[in-house]
């Protein structure tokens, strides 16, 4: 039945939209688990905005290091504490997610993921896209540490074979001559600018300058009323 109600408020969603384009940012993170359970909800608002939104990837630098790291809300200081939180983020969203990660071979930061993803990300929207789907798919599906370089090299090629658009080598030089560094270092402004400290985090821009921010894991519906928020006079009940 909620399904059926989301079919039925999606054309007005779309006209509403039709002349004043909607622009989401998506700040998020390679190693977020929440991030991870929100991309079927996700994929699930582009599709039904189709080409009336625009969508923006920030990456958020959940983990710079475990020297200093302390997160007091999942009580989380060390890399075996990791595990619970990503298996709950599983049950929570019905997402496969291998958390044994954080025992076997934990990760020691986010950054140098983050960093790759703005690399694939210089080339085309659309390859940074898909190369952190990769990324995180290899980490939350198949156990790889994504901090180590051949596992982003290993994921970069693939994207390669996917995507004849993308340069391999181009993406490789990037890597080191600070070009993703610094596209990296410009999200992370912009994290601390609009104060975001928990992933997932979009924050929904309408045309007329009413902006509005929708942080933490949620269902599609949530983020979608939050879109009707922006427009009161045509207000969708979902």
């Amino acid at each position: 039945m909620q399904n059926q109600k989301i079919k039925n408020s999606t054309s007005t969603v779309i006209h509403q939209a039709a002349d004043q384009r909607i622009d989401i940012t998506y700040y998020t993170d390679p190693l977020c688990c929440w991030s991870w359970a929100f991309e079927p909800e996700l994929d699930k608002i582009k599709m039904l905005l189709g080409n009336n939104a625009t969508l923006q990837y920030r990456m958020g630098g959940l983990l710079p290091s475990w020297t200093n790291f302390h997160d007091p809300i999942n009580s989380v200081s060390r890399p075996a504490q990791m595990g619970p939180v990503w298996m709950h983020a599983g049950q929570v969203s019905n997402r496969p997610i291998t958390h044994q990660l954080w025992i076997k071979d934990p990760p020691a930061s986010s950054y140098p993921a983050c960093i790759a993803v703005k690399c694939a990300q210089l080339q085309s929207s659309a390859a940074g896209e898909k190369y952190l789907r990769l990324l995180r798919t290899a980490c939350m599906a198949e156990e790889k540490n994504i901090a180590k370089k051949n596992m982003l090299l290993q994921a970069a090629e693939v994207l390669a074979k996917e995507d004849t658009d993308f340069d391999l080598q181009r993406f490789k030089t990037d890597l080191v001559n600070d070009a993703g560094l610094e596209a990296f270092r410009e999200d992370m402004q912009q994290v601390r600018y609009h104060n975001i400290n928990r992933f997932p985090t979009l924050i929904i821009r309408a045309a007329n300058g009413k902006a509005i921010l929708v942080s933490g894991y949620r269902q599609s519906s949530d983020v979608l009323n939050a879109i009707n928020a922006l427009y009161p006079e045509k207000h969708v009940e979902l």
